[in-house]
């Protein structure tokens, strides 16, 4: 399990705590509301709106009520339950397309030092010629290869769902739409094994001698 817990301090300098600037932190957290909303709308759709369960429901208590309504007309009202809760989960997934752009902004403008991409090389060439602390560049090189696979997830996820949200208009490739919905639902069962992995991760850090990681991701590692 230690191979996933982030470490506090930087790799290159070990005498310092790692800084993160305030825009990565709005992104990181502004991100983690977005996911948490989408995934509890996939949630909701899957248990209180979904339209098999919720019509039966419905049917059930308007009988109850002394009132007479098909099965086909409770079965439409819970679709256009079921309807408004997407809503929402693709209103949550434009929001993640904007933060997905902001990241890659974000990555273009960050200071040299803070750069995801100048970190993975910076950390590889330490592991590769620096005998002195490998261990630790062993496991940093490890925990950022988790972070690039979420990122490519990241970008899986909104690619797939944008074409999901727009499928009318991308009419000329309807033939694939069932295997871009698999993509995407199947992404969203990785990005949950990244999260857990993830607070699994920060759980034990903060227990060693890594505590005040998530500190630092809301000051900014100013200690």
């Amino acid at each position: 399990m230690s191979t996933i817990e982030p470490i506090r301090k930087d790799v290159q300098h070990p005498a310092q705590v790692k800084k993160y600037s305030a825009p990565l932190r709005l992104w990181h957290w502004a991100n983690t509301i977005v996911i948490s909303g989408s995934l509890i709308t996939v949630l909701i759709n899957s248990t209180l709106t979904d339209d098999h369960n919720t019509s039966s429901f419905m049917q059930d208590a308007f009988t109850k009520a002394g009132a007479t309504v098909t099965a086909e007309q409770a079965k439409t009202v819970a679709h256009a339950l079921s309807d408004k809760t997407w809503d929402a989960h693709i209103y949550f997934g434009y929001a993640l397309a904007a933060l997905l752009f902001f990241r890659l902004i974000l990555e273009l403008f960050q200071l040299a030092d803070q750069k995801f991409i100048r970190k993975l090389k910076s950390t590889w060439h330490q592991f590769q010629t620096i005998k002195k602390n490998r261990e630790a560049a062993r496991h940093e090189l490890t925990v950022k290869a988790i972070y690039s696979v979420f990122y490519l997830l990241l970008f899986i996820m909104v690619v797939t769902g944008l074409f999901l949200a727009f499928e009318d208009a991308l009419a000329a490739f309807k033939s694939i739409r069932h295997t871009v919905k698999s993509i995407h639902g199947f992404c969203m069962y990785l990005i949950l094994a990244f999260i857990a992995v993830h607070l699994a991760g920060v759980f034990l850090a903060e227990r060693k001698e890594s505590k005040g990681i998530v500190s630092d991701m809301i000051n900014g590692g100013s200690q």
